[in-house]
């Protein structure tokens, strides 16, 4: 019977913390699903654009959008989108079709939506971008750096 007990205990000990990390996940949108969102109920964007071989970005997605509070935030307050700027995928929003144009001409080819967003072209674009819009998709903040949790959460409010 201790022996049950015990393996019991063990099983509620790590499946607890398993589950609390499950709940502090951001609901990462596609920019279709963002614009289905926006004509149901307008809220603020955030968008985060990453690239694969970014440390930094990869050190917002693990450090800031995992704390619970940031996580809260932006789910009552905002829609959130991850955007990786190589994506060669083919975006219809507001209307318009957007493109990697440049995929397979340069090194570096960024989609148009990153670069329509931050407003540099491929060479010039630091990462991670993030791009704060109000309810009706206009640009009210940028920022080309890590971000650290304590900052993400006064730029949330």
């Amino acid at each position: 019977m201790k022996p049950l007990v015990a393996i019991l205990f063990l099983l509620c000990f790590f499946w607890a913390p398993a589950q609390k990390d499950e709940a502090a996940a951001v609901d990462w949108l596609t920019f279709e699903e963002l614009e289905t969102a926006l004509t149901r109920v307008p809220k603020k964007v955030l968008v985060h654009f990453y690239a694969d071989w970014c440390v930094y970005c990869k050190k917002m997605e693990n450090k800031v959008y995992t704390k619970p509070d940031i996580v809260e935030a932006l789910s009552k307050e905002y829609y959130a989108v991850k955007f990786d700027v190589e994506a060669t995928d083919t975006i219809h929003f507001g209307g318009r079709t957007f493109t990697n144009e440049n995929y397979g001409k340069q090194r570096v080819a960024y989609h148009q939506i990153p670069e329509l967003l931050t407003g540099y072209s491929s060479t010039d674009l630091a990462l991670p971008a993030t791009v704060i819009l109000d309810s009706t998709f206009q640009i009210e903040k940028r920022f080309f750096r890590y971000i650290p949790p304590r900052e993400m959460r006064r730029i949330l409010k």
